[in-house]
């Protein structure tokens, strides 16, 4: 029996049995019904009062993006301050120094939103004061905001006709208290229980069987994984991640917050389902989403436990796999589950080195941030996939003479041009970062050197990973790449700021839009959502419009080193 495939089917399984049943409990949430939480109700109403929150008005949905928008602005002056004196704040044992402005910039912009690119190592770049009051602060804020402007989408496609999307601060307060929060708990004792650390000491001094010493870092760790897996956030407290035997102490731990990544966003799907009453219509959009999953991850794990085909040639045998950037302890199949996981959603954390995954499992790890819509980010991966709904709904309807109705609402001009506009953002961001960079290298060889460990196809790559994580909000990279420059921080955290919030005000435009329509009831001419035809129209789509114009991109990029090494 193959255990690392066993291990990976096993998760998998878990992650089904357990989403259906969140996602029944996160509708509840949204729909304000009774829960088994209920009690936190009277701290939830303090919270309110504190802040001067009226928790029952009603927005509009001009309103909700002005209301959170202003929260995400503060939050970001709160953050660079306190990066750029760090050196001076409580809580830095380690006398850790403060964040040069133009690197705290990216971190601040990185963490809010949502992507945890790091262009520091965690240990030695952040105070335990900024890893709690910035960095983990952030990674329940950003995932909440996320989160709030889904049940936002919810109420508006829920509605017959209305004029208001809810309340962001009530759904802002209920998901950290009901869903965040909880699951942290849960997923930091196991973590506790497994060996990572959770302390305030300064570093160790440990003597080693050489008769030597050797200093380790350890903190508030077991807090910041979890909330950083739950959240779709994926930022480090270590240098290099869940690769750190502190931060991933073991194969259950490995698996525990694996499963915690997609498990959010799996669940949040079926909520759709339950929510709108419309659980077939989830099913199909499930169904797209798992199916696309499944495919790259049974192609990776192929590819790493096969080995480098060069090694191959060479005569020696790797009975391992491609174990390159690999910690043993985890195996090359798990370490393809990780990459393929965490690059469907917003996750940025790591267990092995994806600038040392072999080509073809790199490629697909970067195609599926350049889609950017099977499961995504908690909230915001639906939010993606509506758009190319939307697209869908109105060619279809074009196609077989039927009315681009989705929801009762009619598809117009005014929706497919915002629709449009954000399916072109995302290679917009990528391709023109990744031209930018590429033509800086290609034109000053001392530049290129100091930001590439590889040259030709897979330095290329570097730069486009780093451009394609930062528009996917993801924030894993091709470590290879000398990130923490000048040029690197400032150019994507430009890319972070446009692909964040420009989707987010689209797409609750485009629900504002419609949920202030007439509703019209179905009828023998209105064209069907909840089929696997139709499932399979928006898979074609999205394929056309968001993988397509990657292609030319990747063939010069990782294709090109696949065939290489073939």
């Amino acid at each position: 029996m193959n255990y690392e495939i066993l291990g990976v089917v096993l998760q998998i399984l878990i992650l089904l049995l357990l989403s259906y049943p969140l996602g029944r409990y996160i509708a509840k949430v949204y729909r304000g019904e009774k829960t088994f939480l209920d009690f936190l109700t009277p701290i939830e109403n303090c919270i309110y009062k504190i802040c001067s929150i009226d928790p029952n008005e009603q927005m509009g949905w001009k309103r909700f993006l002005k209301v959170l928008l202003t929260l995400n602005l503060f939050w970001f002056v709160w953050g660079v301050t306190l990066l750029v004196i760090q050196d001076v704040l409580p809580l830095n044992p380690d006398n850790n120094l403060g964040q040069s402005v133009s690197q705290a910039f990216n971190t601040c912009i990185s963490f809010m939103v949502n992507c945890n690119l790091q262009h520091y190592s965690g240990e030695s770049g952040l105070t335990y004061f900024t890893q709690l009051f910035v960095i983990m602060l952030f990674q329940f804020l950003t995932a909440a905001t996320g989160m709030a402007a889904f049940a936002a989408m919810l109420k508006g496609m829920s509605s017959k006709t209305t004029t208001t999307l809810g309340n962001f601060w009530l759904y802002l307060v209920r998901t950290v208290t009901r869903i965040l929060l909880p699951l942290s708990m849960i997923v930091g004792i196991i973590l506790i229980i497994g060996g990572t650390p959770m302390t305030l000491e300064g570093k160790q001094t440990i003597p080693t069987l050489e008769g030597t010493e050797q200093v380790i870092s350890q903190g508030p760790v077991a807090a910041i994984v979890a909330i950083k897996q739950l959240g779709t956030n994926g930022g480090g407290f270590f240098g290099v991640n869940s690769s750190h035997p502190l931060e991933n102490p073991s194969y259950l731990t490995n698996m525990v917050e694996c499963i915690s990544i997609l498990l959010i966003p799996m669940s949040l799907i079926w909520c759709l389902g339950f929510y709108l009453k419309r659980r077939k219509f989830a099913a199909c959009v499930f169904g797209v989403m798992f199916l696309a999953y499944l495919t790259t991850l049974s192609i990776s794990v192929g590819q790493e436990m096969g080995g480098n085909p060069k090694i191959a040639e060479m005569g020696i045998i790797q009975p391992n796999g491609s174990m390159e950037g690999k910690e043993v302890r985890i195996g090359s199949a798990a370490t393809a589950l990780w990459a393929m996981t965490t690059t469907v959603t917003s996750n940025g954390s790591v267990n092995g080195m994806h600038d040392s995954l072999t080509p073809l499992t790199g490629t697909l790890a970067m195609l599926n941030m350049q889609i950017n819509c099977w499961f995504g980010g908690v909230g915001v991966g639906f939010m993606n996939y509506y758009v190319f709904i939307i697209i869908a709904v109105f060619i279809s309807g074009l196609m077989v003479g039927r009315t681009p109705e989705f929801l009762g609402k009619k598809i117009e001009a005014k929706e497919m041009k915002i629709a449009i506009i954000l399916a072109l953002l995302h290679p917009l961001m990528i391709l023109c970062g990744t031209a930018i960079a590429a033509n800086l290298a290609v034109n000053d060889p001392i530049l290129a050197s100091e930001w590439l460990s590889n040259p030709s196809f897979h330095g290329l790559s570097q730069m486009l990973y780093e451009f394609t994580s930062s528009a996917a909000n993801n924030g894993s990279g091709f470590e290879g790449l000398s990130d923490n420059t000048p040029f690197w921080n400032i150019s994507t955290g430009i890319v972070l700021i446009f692909s964040r919030y420009l989707p987010i005000i689209g797409q609750i435009a485009i629900v504002g839009i419609l949920a202030q329509k007439k509703f019209v009831p179905e009828t023998a001419g209105t064209l069907k959502t909840d089929t696997v035809t139709f499932s399979v129209m928006t898979f074609a789509v999205i394929f056309i419009i968001a993988a397509l114009a990657f292609f030319p991109a990747l063939t010069l990029g990782p294709i090109a080193e696949y065939l290489t090494i073939r």
